[in-house]
């Protein structure tokens, strides 16, 4: 039982989505032009979708050489996401933490890091887009994920520009919106680790 399209976009969306963006975005230009914002914002998602497609080329390429069963790769994905969304429920009640962005002055160096990468490109998010090229069994199942990837980050783009002008909205709809997302993901974790399971024992 292979991915679906609609779990591929909602596993994509849960793992690369604006939700874990906009705290750092908005710190990092809390006292900067508007102008120096939309520069960070498009400069960090060319360097993220640069990044997760050179991944998933190069991770695809490795994982085939290796002649790792797909079931295989199916659980570690979902063994990933698991205890991703385990680990991100369970971080909303950690005290929140002080950060190196809030005193320093902003840069569009920042637009690499910590914007593109850890925000955006997180490594469980490499994993995910790397493990869904790898199971597609045909160019076009992949080139549908590379779609799904640019489709994503360009939301990413589009949550940071208009940031600044509904941010108290944002603020509050995306992490209730990510928390239900997170518990789906849990379950969806689950539900491809067993079908993974099933899978390896009919092998």
């Amino acid at each position: 039982m292979m991915f679906t399209t609609a779990q591929i976009f909602s596993l994509l969306f849960l793992v690369l989505g604006p939700f874990k963006i906009l705290g750092p975005y908005a710190r990092i230009t809390r006292n900067a032009t508007p102008q120096f914002g939309r520069q960070l914002a498009v400069r960090a998602t060319l360097y993220a979708s640069v990044a997760l497609l050179l991944a998933g080329l190069l991770g695809q390429r490795i994982l085939m050489s290796y002649g790792i069963p797909i079931p295989v790769l199916k659980l570690a994905a979902g063994l990933v996401l698991f205890l991703v969304a385990l680990i991100g429920i369970i971080q909303q009640f950690a005290p929140a933490e002080q950060h190196d962005a809030e005193v320093k002055p902003p840069t569009l160096a920042m637009a690499m890091s910590p914007l593109a990468f850890p925000a955006i490109v997180t490594p469980y998010g490499i994993a995910a887009v790397i493990t869904f090229i790898a199971v597609c069994p045909e160019l076009s199942c992949q080139l549908t994920v590379g779609a799904m990837v640019l489709g994503i980050m360009l939301l990413n783009l589009l949550v940071m520009l208009v940031s600044r002008s509904i941010f108290k909205v944002l603020a509050v709809i995306l992490p209730i919106l990510g928390a239900v997302l997170g518990i789906v993901q849990v379950a969806l974790g689950l539900m491809i680790m067993h079908n993974s399971l099933k899978e390896l024992l009919n092998m």
